[in-house]
Parts: structure tokens; C-alpha cells; sequence
């Protein structure tokens, strides 16, 4: 059966002026379909309230319940609504498609507006994605970008959209550099719900008859994780392996790591789980260079001492990559690395 583009039952999303996700703001943030928009029945707490009560009265939880989503109705419909066209298209769901979306739909209809409910509601749309990210990774032409610790491989994936390439940056999605220093500061990662719709929603806005450009990831990206179908089609994807000068690679470092070049010594402690990897003496001279303030050496050192050797053992498991060796990081030669490697795979495809 061949995969589709959007749930059984629906239009594509991109037909609907607005979805209306009914569930509440924590069922929300967990995982939601992209681009809803929560307009919740019912409070967190609103929720949790009349949750309790059915325990013990149902009646009145349902009584309590009806007051509360016809107050926060009235006021979505005034906040928001008003200002859609009725000839506007709308989307409805909740968590099984049932009396939330129910309670949305119908004023929206009294009022005249086209409503869609999301047959079997959110539970529906996520076993939709679960099964979609089995198939839809194998319908793509991958190309991956390998390579050690800040060679540059994500600056020249941004070259190669740039150039108009279909790119899919899985770091980006996971909000995670994908190693042991890879947690953005500030930047919590999605669930593994959301990052699921967003691979999905990127995979769907792919052209199959061209190659999709990506980085090479292991199996998780932080606290989350690649679909099996995914990672397998990557590992068996053509691959370079992309390098760069060194003083380029301690650029990137510096660039991409700030946090770490203002505070080495907070790089240093992120990097004490490797002391049985890389040896206390190479942990203590980490240490010095912290303490002495020397970030570039310290960077130097990190990516000679540790990335550099893991990449070259994960070399020797794989002989099949081309190599790419970049001039600089510089914007000049990302674009002159991206036109060539999209000229090379031109040629080839018109041979």
C-alpha cells in the first residue's frame, strides 16, 4: 500500500484555514499536528477538576465539564475565530476525535463555517506518523555528509539549500548537535512525538525524484531518536566524508560552541564521562587548558585527543565514502564545496 500524505479520512492540512487542537495545553506541547493552533476545551487545571469529580459523581463532572467548555468556546469564538471568513475550511480533533471535538465542531457548523472532524483524533493522527516514517524514508535518493567534530558538515548542508538543494537537517529538528556537547543552551529538545511530526512534515515536503542532502546521525540525536527505516536507508546511503583544516574546525568550535569558549571549564565537566575512553592525563591537560583559559586549544585538543579517533575507528567500518576535503568554512568555499558536489551529482544523473 503506498504511503500518504496525510491522514485517512481528511483533506492534506494545507486545505484547512485553521486546525483546532481541543485537547489541553499539556496534551498539547506533548506532540500536536504542525501548524494547529490550541484553542483547549478545557483548562490544564479545568481538566484535572472535572477528571477528579468523574471519579466520584459522573453526572455532575459532565455538568461541570459543559459549563466550562462553553464558556472557553464563547471566548475562542470571540478571540479568534470571528476574525476567519465563512468560506474558510476548518479542522477539528482531539485526543480520539470524541466529545471535545464534538463540543468545537458543532457551534463552528451553527455558525456556518466548514468543519472536518479528524476521524479517531490525535491517537489516529500519531499511528498515521508512526506508520508513515516506516515507508516514506525508503522513497528518497539520500545523500550524507560524514565526517569528524566540526568539519563543517552543517554549514555545508546550509550551502547546499542555499543553492536550492532538498536538504532535511535532523539537528535542527532535534535541537541538538548530536554528541556529547550537542545540547543547545537554552534550547530544550522536543519529545520524540514532536520531533516525529517534524521529520514527517519535512519528509512530506520532499520531491522523491530528487536527492534529499542530510548529516550523518547515529541512531539518536540527544534525547531523541531516528526512525529505524531512516537511519537503516542512511547507512546505506552514498556518503563523504568531509574534512577541514584544522584551524577552520577550531572556527567552527568557537563559533558554534560559544557557550563552552566562554566557560571552558563547563566544557571540560561535560567531558568527564570519557575519562575511561580518553585516560586521566588527557582529561587533566583538558583541565589546565580550562583553567588557563585557553578555549582554541582546548578545542584543538578535544577534537585530536577524542572526536578525531572515534571517527576514525567508525572509518574503518566504513570504506565506501568519498572524501571532501573543504578549503575553509568561509562562505566562499561552502558555496564552491555545495556547487560542486551538486554538479557532480547533475553529471551523473544525466550519464
Amino acid at each position: 500500500m503506498q504511503p500518504t500524505r496525510h491522514p485517512p479520512g481528511i483533506r492534506p492540512f494545507v486545505d484547512y484555514a485553521r486546525i483546532i487542537d481541543a485537547r489541553t495545553p499539556g496534551e498539547f506541547a506533548e506532540d500536536h499536528v504542525p501548524g494547529a493552533t490550541n484553542l483547549p476545551i478545557v483548562s490544564q487545571a479545568e481538566f484535572a477538576e472535572v477528571g477528579t469529580l468523574h471519579r466520584t459523581d459522573p453526572h455532575r463532572a459532565y455538568v461541570v465539564g459543559a459549563q466550562y467548555a462553553l464558556r472557553n468556546v464563547a471566548r475562542h469564538i470571540g478571540e479568534v475565530m470571528a476574525h476567519h471568513s465563512p468560506k474558510d475550511r476548518l479542522l477539528v480533533y482531539c485526543f480520539r476525535g470524541g466529545k471535545r471535538s464534538r463540543a468545537w465542531a458543532e457551534p463552528l457548523r451553527n455558525i456556518g463555517f466548514a468543519v472536518d472532524v479528524l476521524p479517531g483524533g490525535w491517537k489516529a493522527y500519531r499511528a498515521w506518523v508512526r506508520e508513515s516514517l516506516t515507508h516514506w524514508p525508503g522513497r528518497f535518493h539520500w545523500r550524507v555528509l560524514g565526517g569528524s567534530t566540526a568539519s563543517g558538515k552543517t554549514r555545508l548542508l546550509q550551502a547546499l539549500r542555499a543553492q536550492g538543494a532538498q536538504v532535511l537537517d535532523l539537528e535542527g529538528l532535534a535541537q541538538h548537535r548530536g554528541s556529547l556537547l550537542g545540547a543547545l543552551p537554552g534550547q530544550p529538545q522536543p519529545t520524540q512525538k514532536t520531533f516525529d511530526s517534524e521529520l514527517l512534515r519535512s519528509l512530506l515536503a520532499f520531491d522523491p525524484a530528487r536527492p534529499v542532502w542530510v548529516e550523518a546521525e547515529s541512531k539518536k540525536i540527544g534525547n531523541v531518536q531516528l526512525p529505524s527505516a531512516l537511519h537503516d536507508a542512511l547507512r546505506a546511503a552514498p556518503t563523504w566524508q568531509v574534512q577541514a583544516p584544522p584551524e577552520a574546525r577550531v572556527q567552527v568550535c568557537r563559533e558554534d560552541y560559544a557557550h563552552f569558549a566562554a566557560d571552558p571549564l563547563a566544557l571540560v565537566q561535560r567531558l568527564e564521562p570519557l575519562k575511561p575512553l580518553v585516560g586521566g592525563e588527557t582529561l587533566a591537560l583538558w583541565r589546565s587548558l580550562a583553567e588557563t583559559g585557553q578555549s582554541e586549544a582546548l578545542f584543538a585538543s578535544v577534537m585530536e585527543r577524542h572526536y578525531d579517533p572515534c571517527y576514525a575507528r567508525s572509518m574503518r567500518r566504513d570504506q565506501g565514502s568519498t572524501v571532501l576535503c573543504l578549503a575553509g568554512v568561509d562562505a566562499a568555499s561552502l558555496q564552491a564545496a555545495a556547487v560542486s558536489l551538486l554538479t557532480a551529482e547533475f553529471t551523473a544523473g544525466t550519464t
